[in-house]
């Protein structure tokens, strides 16, 4: 079929409209539930402090003579510990032009890009607090201060590999790193071990967090070791929201911004973030033809005391 002489077709018009949705789609994910689920608590300097108690062992041989004179025990001392407050922010800059023109899918440009650097800056706290192998560091005037990370804390109560040099942080308060070693399946007497060695501490784990992976590898431990079908609503069940132990009962969730290697067993509220400086928005000086915000979080991790919680590390990731 040819088309017939002198048809004017789209291909010559000059002034045909834009056909652009007034909508912008999304993906890139935004749930923080590691980073929403920590208690918020105020910091006061850059060093932040708290302390831990530990009781004396069950005495066995408690057994006092008829009659005897009272014997004064000695006095167990608190544990002093503390993290460094880091700053971290996102800066959007947008051309005034760009501001005055009209846009498809959003308002004003400079609060979109707010909302999106805002959103950001939350992914990257948490990555940092959850989701990186980083120690404490006090900084300099060259040197950014860092908050030492979970991973740098968890050691008391952990299972991890037996190759390639694997090992606990060398010691408990945000000074030192793990080393990782050689991954090796996901399995559920490595959590099993991890969640009684937590109990034996005192400890009530509530939260297990790990990668997609391994999210997948958990909903095959027992009792899903295969998807159950529901007939009456056309649905098959193949995940594990909960987990029942002998220790409790824990939510178990999929977290994108923590190590996929890692599976965190968690007691939430002996975990907080101390805030020197809540997330705030300021406008900067104007040096041209463009607006330029900052928006700025100094926050710290708070380990109120790591033997409530465990983890199982070296995990192979695909």
């Amino acid at each position: 079929m040819t088309v017939p002489t002198s048809t004017f077709k789209t291909y010559e018009a000059i002034g045909n409209r834009e056909d652009l949705v007034d909508k912008i789609y999304k993906t890139s994910p935004t749930d923080t539930p590691l980073l929403s689920a920590l208690e918020r608590v105020k910091a006061s300097a850059v060093y932040h402090e708290w302390q831990t108690q530990a009781l004396e062992a069950a005495d066995t041989d408690n057994a006092v003579l008829e009659g005897a004179d009272a014997v004064t025990n000695a006095a167990t001392p608190t544990v002093r510990l503390g993290n460094y407050t880091q700053i971290s922010d996102k800066v959007p800059r947008v051309a005034g032009t760009q501001i005055a023109v009209d846009h498809a899918g959003r308002g004003n440009e400079m609060d979109y890009q707010v909302a999106l650097k805002t959103q950001e800056l939350k992914i990257d706290m948490e990555a940092i607090m959850f989701g990186t192998n980083q120690a404490r560091n006090a900084g300099a005037a060259g040197t950014a201060r860092r908050t030492a990370s979970i991973l740098s804390w968890i050691g008391t109560n952990d299972d991890f590999g037996t190759a390639g040099g694997a090992a606990s942080p060398t010691s408990l308060d945000g000074t030192a790193t793990r080393t990782d070693g050689t991954q090796r399946a996901f399995k559920e007497s490595q959590l099993k071990t991890v969640l009684q060695s937590c109990w034996t501490n005192g400890g009530k784990p509530d939260t297990i967090a790990v990668g997609g992976f391994n999210k997948q590898v958990f909903s095959t431990f027992t009792g899903r070791s295969t998807p159950m079908e529901k007939a009456e609503s056309k649905k098959i069940v193949a995940s594990v929201d909960f987990y029942d132990s002998d220790f409790g009962k824990q939510k178990v969730i999929a977290a994108r911004n923590m190590r996929t290697r890692d599976c965190l067993v968690l007691q939430m509220n002996m975990w907080a973030m101390a805030t020197l400086r809540n997330m705030k928005m300021t406008d900067m000086a104007v040096t041209g033809d463009s607006k330029r915000v900052q928006i700025l979080s100094e926050y710290s991790l708070e380990a109120r005391n790591e033997k409530s919680s465990g983890g199982v590390f070296d995990l192979t990731t695909s």
